[in-house]
């Protein structure tokens, strides 16, 4: 995935005066396309260029920050969640109570990735927790995760014949997001350069010809 430039952000003026817009848009695209909810406390966010660049013109706004210098060292850090090659990134928010954050915190501590998995048919895929230290799982109720897709499993997530989920399954929380959506299946597969939904059908019908 291409990173971020300079080129790519709105001017801070701009952006600031047009910021609900962008903010409503933001939140659609995200519903529609890269928000995937699993229960009442957990959802992933997958990350792009798309959800990157709001993230980072807020940062913007609010820091009101116009020096290059200073602009080119906030890309530097964000390009660095975009997906690698073949995997899909995510961030993992926690919804909590807050009046018993402790406790509510603990209740997470030890999630593994083996616990959080992507179902494409029959094929599991076990998260890789990136930020599984303890000093990580202490920052609270943000963490980032990460699928990796062979080949096969690319083409599988675009195949419409594969059921595509996610399952999280921990003591006292068990919870499926249910099939997802053809909008959410091709965002997805376009982080890792898959095809347009419904490509692997005609290629398969044109082979059996």
């Amino acid at each position: 995935m291409e990173p971020l430039e300079l080129d790519d952000l709105l001017p801070l003026e701009e952006f600031a005066a047009r910021r609900r817009e962008f903010f409503l848009a933001h939140a659609r695209y995200l519903d529609r396309h890269r928000r995937v909810r699993l229960g009442p406390c957990v959802t992933l966010v997958f990350e792009n260029r798309q959800t990157l660049w709001f993230r980072l013109q807020e940062v913007i706004r609010i820091a009101r920050l116009t020096e290059p210098t200073r602009l080119r060292q906030e890309l530097a850090h964000y390009n660095r969640l975009l997906p690698r090659s073949g995997c899909l990134q995510a961030a993992l928010l926690l919804e909590i109570d807050e009046t018993k954050l402790a406790a509510e915190l603990a209740r997470w501590r030890d999630l593994h990735g083996d616990q959080l998995t992507l179902h494409l048919g029959s094929t599991l895929i076990p998260a890789d927790l990136l930020t599984s230290r303890p000093e990580d799982r202490a920052i609270g109720t943000a963490h980032w995760v990460q699928f990796a897709l062979d080949e096969e499993n690319k083409c599988r997530l675009m195949d419409r014949r594969f059921a595509a989920g996610f399952r999280i399954s921990m003591p006292g929380y068990v919870h499926e997001s249910g099939a997802l959506g053809d909008d959410v299946r091709e965002s997805l597969a376009s982080d890792l350069g898959g095809v347009p939904m419904g490509a692997t059908d005609a290629s398969r019908r044109a082979k059996s010809v």
